[in-house]
């Protein structure tokens, strides 16, 4: 990235270059208006996040403490608030990501309104979303690059060289707000050419990385449901190609592939895999298929049949045409699909699992990392967890194998708010706090995501204000868990009108038009009152 002085210089060549006619044309608001664009398009964003991913692979790949995080974000202004708020509290947005949730497309940005998880909203919500996102990253780049730029004309005005020169210190080495995100096609959408048709354009928006599960595209559903469906190796990594294929396509030579499987808990497969010889891709997928053997004469009308070793055997078949796997499989599927996955293109996997246990998270990874060292993982920190009830009843059955005194316990009870100050809750609640770092260094978990925090987030923020406005605290309601917080806090969005862009609008009226800018920040103003 040049410098805000070189940015300066070559533009006064340009318009020294073009002669009278751009006299009116400032070199340097030319220039500030450059520096708060450093992203042309889409996939210049795309080639400089999957640069930081890739060094944040390597760097976890040295030193398991260097995991990454991100939270789930359903709308630009949510994802802009967020980063602004790591920068605040953090100082920089290093290893910090974001996250889009295809459930939360579906519940909140269908034009169909809310719907379940089940790939059913419009595809081009998702590459729209991405574009959304940054547009709003974007934004808040302008507005701090805008904020140093006033406080630059400020220093000038009083002749203050010093903090000039701290300024311009501070411009030249301004961290982006653009970040990593890891984005979510759910199964792809239909066929490998649907997927990839869609993953082009979730790329040109800005996507590094692309996140894909191997249900049946037109059975899907939510990693959390029952009723999950998954299709044989061979078709996912059909799938796996198509977005390999995007990425290349674009230039994007080092895009992120995430391999997500849902066999740990989808019980049934849509179709048998074609096998050639025993042992194969196909013949491992079908032997966890939950068969009988029979005889020629056994057979009925319709039958499917398998011959392994010289024996026929019928797979089970329900009414709706789905192939049952045995009870107990899942884990072992579960890592054909991982070692499946990475030794064909993917850079990373997701299992999706039930409950947040690292141990049982690591007994699989294990497995993994046996065949591909350094098989690396993305993991769903889920709001369809009860973190609390877990991780209380993993505690109580820890104590329990350790002989401890559980009678001031009901291991059913656990949620209750009688055991929050517990010793039991205590310990439970520690161990929630450490989770992230102890997956990333037990069970080869790179980057930790909560799904769905922003949807949360939203509806108890909502309530809170609801019940207190509409109630008998009134305006102090507001005034009390709001506004008086977002002052004390300096939470940016106090001064709304300037995230807006206000401005941002000011200055570029000023460049445009000089002293016969019609401004809307003057003295007037009552953004004023929060200095």
């Amino acid at each position: 990235m040049s410098k805000y002085s070189d940015d300066i210089t070559s533009l006064e060549g340009v318009c020294k270059a073009a002669g009278s006619a751009w006299d009116a044309i400032s070199p340097e608001s030319a220039a500030r208006m450059r520096v708060q664009n450093r992203f042309k398009t889409g996939l210049d964003i795309a080639q400089y996040t999957a640069d930081i991913m890739r060094r944040d692979m390597a760097k976890y790949d040295a030193d398991s403490s260097q995991f990454t995080q991100s939270l789930g974000c359903w709308h630009g202004f949510i994802g802009q608030q967020k980063m602004i708020s790591i920068k605040k509290h953090f100082g920089s947005t290093n290893k910090k990501y974001l996250y889009l949730s295809g459930w939360m497309v579906a519940a909140l940005r269908s034009e169909f309104g809310p719907l379940p998880d089940q790939s059913m909203h419009e595809k081009t919500t998702v590459p729209h979303l991405i574009e959304e996102l940054y547009t709003f990253l974007r934004q808040a780049d302008s507005r701090e690059l805008n904020l140093l730029f006033r406080d630059l004309d400020a220093a000038r005005a009083v002749g203050d060289a010093v903090k000039e020169a701290d300024i311009k210190n501070q411009i030249d080495n301004f961290e982006t707000h653009i970040v990593p995100i890891i984005a979510d096609i759910d199964a792809g959408f239909g066929n490998a050419e649907a997927t990839y048709l869609l993953a082009k354009k979730m790329i040109e928006a800005g996507a590094c990385c692309l996140q894909i599960e191997n249900q049946v595209s037109d059975e899907k559903q939510c990693g959390h449901q029952d009723g999950k469906v998954t299709v044989p190796h061979s078709d996912f990594l059909a799938k796996i190609n198509a977005c390999r294929y995007a990425f290349l396509e674009l230039g994007i030579d080092n895009g992120i592939i995430v391999a997500r499987t849902d066999s740990l808990g989808a019980g049934l497969t849509k179709q048998i895999a074609v096998t050639h010889k025993p042992g194969d891709l196909g013949d491992q997928y079908n032997s966890f298929l939950d068969c009988e053997e029979i005889h020629l004469e056994d057979m009925k009308n319709g039958d499917i049949v398998l011959n392994r070793d010289g024996h026929l055997l019928r797979p089970k078949r329900l009414e709706s045409g789905l192939f049952q796997f045995r009870e107990g499989t899942g884990a072992d599927r579960c890592v054909l699909d991982c070692i499946t996955s990475l030794k064909n293109g993917a850079d990373m996997i997701w299992i999706e699992t039930e409950k947040p246990h690292i141990g049982q998270i690591a007994a699989m990874v294990d497995r993994v990392r046996k065949v591909i060292p350094n098989a690396k993982l993305v993991y769903n920190n889920s709001p369809s967890f009860n973190w609390t009830l877990n991780f209380r009843q993993q505690v109580y059955d820890a104590w329990s194998k350790e002989g401890k005194d559980l009678s001031a316990y009901d291991r059913d009870q656990l949620m209750s708010i009688d055991y929050d100050n517990s010793e039991l809750g205590k310990a439970a609640d520690s161990k929630i706090r450490t989770f992230q770092a102890d997956a990333a260094r037990d069970a080869g978990i790179f980057h930790h995501l909560i799904t769905l925090p922003t949807y949360h987030t939203a509806a108890l923020s909502t309530d809170i204000l609801s019940k207190e406005y509409f109630g008998e605290l009134g305006m102090l309601g507001y005034v009390l868990h709001v506004q008086r917080e977002e002052i004390r806090k300096g939470i940016a969005c106090v001064k709304h009108q300037i995230m807006s862009g206000s401005n941002i609008g000011d200055d570029h009226k000023e460049y445009f038009a000089g002293e016969a800018a019609l401004k809307a920040g003057g003295k007037a103003n009552t953004m004023n009152q929060f200095g």
